[in-house]
């Protein structure tokens, strides 16, 4: 299988793939943020909607393993729709998610509500980057390319990302799944601890979306700030090639390697 997941009703087979840098027998935080996206725009809407945010917690590490997908609509209504999704790993729930659509409808916009561009390199300029040190089955199937700093280095960062396997099997990769896909690599994109001596897993993902983004590369224009007792906060501001169109946050959990 080379998709991430094979979903055959509730049920969902995970491919080796799924596996992150932090445990090869946990996922890739990036893996069931996209699942969780693609089962939400699976539910239909009275009228066309857009994913607007998405609100991941990760209530426990999630196995690459089988899981059960649960979906619910919580509130319908004419201009919003808000969606819970739950994955099992067994009996326990270990990915709770809340997704929210909203109305997409044509708008005489005043002309300086348009997109703010992008001053940094583009995709097709900047610098490859695919760190040895944080391989996993899941970043193998991830493309980089470093606009500012490098990954996994000290300092704020702006990387360029790409999601280059299926993430479902025989589903295309929507834009709000690909956005989600780079927005997990926030803590990554601005490390601030050395990854060697740390870890700074995140517990939860949430993901704001101003607009629907466009093409395959989404630019995480991140930093991180660290407290002293255990926990961090990792942020970015998402692009595309037409500009600035989201923004993403991590809550971390630092910990001695």
């Amino acid at each position: 299988m080379d998709a991430i997941y094979r979903v055959e009703g509730h049920r969902v087979t995970t491919s080796p793939n799924a596996a992150g840098p932090w445990d090869p027998s946990m996922q890739h935080g990036s893996a069931p943020a996209a699942l969780a996206v693609w089962a939400a725009e699976a539910i239909p809407t009275a009228v066309p909607m857009r994913i607007a945010r998405v609100t991941i917690d990760l209530m426990r590490p999630v196995p690459v393993a089988p899981l059960t997908l649960e979906s619910e609509v919580l509130r319908e209504g004419r201009k919003i729709q808000l969606c819970a999704i739950r994955l099992r790993a067994g009996n326990v729930v270990v990915v709770s998610a809340h997704v929210l659509k909203i109305k997409t409808q044509a708008l005489q916009l005043p002309s300086e509500t348009g997109d703010i561009a992008v001053e940094l390199p583009g995709p097709d300029q900047a610098r490859q980057e695919q760190p040895s040190f944080s391989s996993s089955a899941f970043v193998t199937g991830v493309s980089m390319r470093a606009a500012r700093g490098r990954f996994g280095v000290p300092g704020p960062g702006a990387i360029w990302y790409r999601a280059d396997r299926p993430l479902v099997e025989g589903a295309a990769v929507s834009q709000a799944m690909r956005a989600v896909v780079a927005a997990d690599f926030c803590n990554g994109t601005s490390a601030v601890l050395d990854f060697e001596q740390w870890t700074f897993l995140n517990a939860d993902l949430t993901v704001s979306m101003a607009r629907e983004p466009v093409g395959d590369w989404m630019l995480l224009d991140a930093e991180s700030w660290i407290g002293p007792d255990g926990a961090g906060l990792a942020m970015a501001r998402l692009a595309d090639v037409r500009g600035y169109f989201g923004r993403a946050v991590q809550s971390l959990v630092i910990e001695k390697r």
